[in-house]
This record gives C-alpha cells, sequence and structure tokens, in this order.
C-alpha cells in the first residue's frame, strides 16, 4: 500500500463497518485521514485507535446536508492543503418490502446514499480538476448490481451510483481524475442493525448474512490493493459475488431461479 503514503485521504461513514477498517488500512499506509459521520465521539475513538492518531483530522458532516459540503471542504484543504482520496462510503440500507415501505422512507435512503454522494463528489471534484489527479473511491453493493429482496429503496440507491460514477469516469479522465466503485457482498460490519424499516425506523437486528460475514478487515484489502491498481469496479465477498457474475452470464430466465431461493437476512 506504498502508494497511499504521505496522501490525503477523506472517508464518510468512519465511525463503524467498512468506513472504520478503511480509516485503519489507510492510516497504517502512512496516510492522513479525515474521518466524518453524524457521530462524532464514535470518530474520536475511532481517531484514538489509529496509527500515528495525532496526525488525522476529525470532520463531522451529515450526508443529508449537501449545503454544508462547500464549506467542508474548504475546511479540509485549508487545513491539510490538498485532497487526494475521497472514500465515499457513508449511507444507509433498508429491510423493508417496497410495498410497506413509506415514500419518506425510499427519499430519505436516495437522499443519503445517492445525493449526498453525489453532491460530496460535486462539492470536491473543482480541486481534482485543478490539481489535476484525484480519486473518487465509492461504496455501493452487491446490490447495485440487482435488486433483491427487502432492499427496493437501497437497490436503486446503488443503481444510481454507478451511473453517475461511470459516466464521471469517462468524463473526468483527461483531468487525470479515477474512479473505484466497490461492490461487497455479505461484510460483517452493523449496517443491517442501523438498516431502516418501512416507518424510517431502525431495523435493530445484526442479520445472520452479515453475522457470518467477510470481516470488514478483509474487505478493506481487497479493496485498497484495487484502488492502487486503479480499478474501475471491484467486487467483494465470498460466494455471494458469484451472483453478480451469474446474471452476466446466465439466461435471465434461470438468474431469478436462483436469486429468488437465497434468504433476504
Amino acid at each position: 500500500m506504498s502508494y497511499l503514503n504521505g496522501k490525503i485521504a477523506w472517508v464518510t461513514g468512519a465511525s463503524s463497518g467498512i468506513g472504520k477498517a478503511i480509516c485503519e488500512g489507510l492510516a497504517e499506509a502512512g496516510a492522513t485521514v479525515v474521518l466524518s459521520s453524524r457521530n462524532q465521539s464514535q470518530l474520536e475513538e475511532v481517531k484514538k485507535g489509529l496509527a500515528n492518531s495525532e496526525k488525522h483530522f476529525i470532520l463531522p458532516l451529515d450526508l443529508e446536508h449537501a449545503e454544508t459540503f462547500d464549506g467542508k471542504v474548504n475546511e479540509v484543504i485549508q487545513k491539510l492543503g490538498r485532497i487526494d482520496y475521497l472514500f465515499n462510503n457513508g449511507g444507509l440500507s433498508q429491510r423493508s418490502e417496497a410495498s410497506e415501505t413509506s415514500l419518506e422512507v425510499d427519499r430519505r435512503i436516495m437522499e443519503i446514499n445517492y445525493f449526498g454522494n453525489i453532491a460530496l463528489a460535486k462539492a470536491i471534484l473543482p480541486h481534482f480538476q485543478k490539481q489535476q489527479s484525484g480519486h473518487f473511491v465509492i461504496t455501493s453493493s452487491i446490490a447495485g448490481k440487482f435488486g433483491f429482496y427487502l432492499r427496493s429503496a437501497y437497490a436503486a440507491s446503488k443503481h444510481a451510483l454507478h451511473g453517475f460514477y461511470e459516466a464521471l469516469a469517462l468524463e473526468e479522465a483527461k483531468n487525470n481524475i479515477h474512479v473505484t466503485i466497490s461492490c461487497p457482498g455479505k461484510i460483517n460490519t452493523p449496517i443491517s442493525t442501523n438498516a431502516l424499516t418501512e416507518n424510517g425506523e431502525k431495523h435493530g437486528v445484526m442479520d445472520h448474512n452479515q453475522a457470518t460475514g467477510m470481516s470488514a478487515e478483509k474487505c478493506v484489502s481487497i479493496l485498497l490493493k484495487a484502488v492502487g491498481k486503479k480499478k474501475r469496479e471491484v467486487m467483494i465477498g465470498n460466494k455471494e459475488i458469484l451472483a453478480v457474475y451469474l446474471k452476466r452470464f446466465l439466461p435471465m430466465s434461470l438468474f431469478w431461479k436462483i436469486i429468488k431461493n437465497q434468504k433476504a437476512t
């Protein structure tokens, strides 16, 4: 991971799960990390555990409040001089059937997972363009490759990220700006605990799929290797990521016959 040594990397969703593991991996590789999420006390705990903890920077941020992003970007640049990587990892999952989910919940998931995500990228993009370098690293999901039970709005938000960042990568290649989209499968994180139900409440349950999934640390090890190779997309997980390739190569009727028998949680 020597490519990260001395770099400035901003991580959203840094207080737990994959985001916390990203911060740990970046710090271990010698990067200076900007840690962002809504929960400042959790960010403080994460920062304390990082290698060279004194050099990292906590910047609370709420992905539902895009109007604050220009100021946040300026704050990072004034303090650290530049931004080399944005690990746009923050977001919410869902555990509810589409027919029972309020439109408010659909809108909130899209606001955080899609609009908040791309708004922060757009706030940083002029800085990347000016310095003629930069790398967006986006946490999507295998749900960004196909829809699945109890995740209609979540899958929609992740599908949308692929469309936006695939276009952005083509447009900004001339400015030496790169995009890597990661598609994790079952990773052992609190994502299911914090997922929204049909009425916007927390699911509050660690799903079996998460509890038995790949560790966040192994997930991030795979991710950072892919970022170093400037891969456009990387699938991360165990046997569940085979579904992405089955969709690509199998007849659709057979693919959906297989998927419908998979457990939702």
